[in-house]
C-alpha cells in the first residue's frame, strides 16, 4: 500500500516512474510508491511533464494542481496534488 500523506487541501505521495514505456499507465504499487509508466524520454523535462499530465487527467484536476516536490531527475519522485483526497489517489490503484 502506498503512503499517501494528507495535507491541507492536498495530498502527497511517492511515485516510481518507468520511462520510454509502450503506453502511459498507472500500474499499481512498487515498494510503497505508485508505479507509473510514461512513453516520454527524460530529455527536456518531458517525462516529468508526461507524469504530471497523466496524474492530472486520471484525477480530473488541472495540470497546475500537480507538483513534483522532489526527485525531478530521478525515477523515484514525491508529488503533491491539490484539491483531492487520499481516497481518490488510492482508487487509481484498484
Amino acid at each position: 500500500m502506498i503512503d499517501v500523506a494528507e495535507l491541507t487541501r492536498a495530498v502527497a505521495f511517492s511515485v516510481r516512474v518507468t520511462l520510454r514505456a509502450n503506453r502511459d499507465a498507472i500500474e499499481g504499487e512498487y515498494q510503497g510508491a505508485m508505479k507509473v509508466r510514461v512513453t516520454a524520454p527524460p530529455a527536456d523535462n518531458r517525462a516529468n511533464d508526461a507524469l504530471r499530465r497523466l496524474l492530472a487527467e486520471r484525477l480530473k484536476v488541472p495540470l497546475s494542481a500537480v507538483k513534483i516536490l522532489s526527485g525531478e531527475k530521478s525515477r523515484n519522485k514525491r508529488v503533491q496534488i491539490s484539491g483531492i483526497s487520499r481516497h481518490q489517489v488510492l482508487e487509481l490503484l484498484s
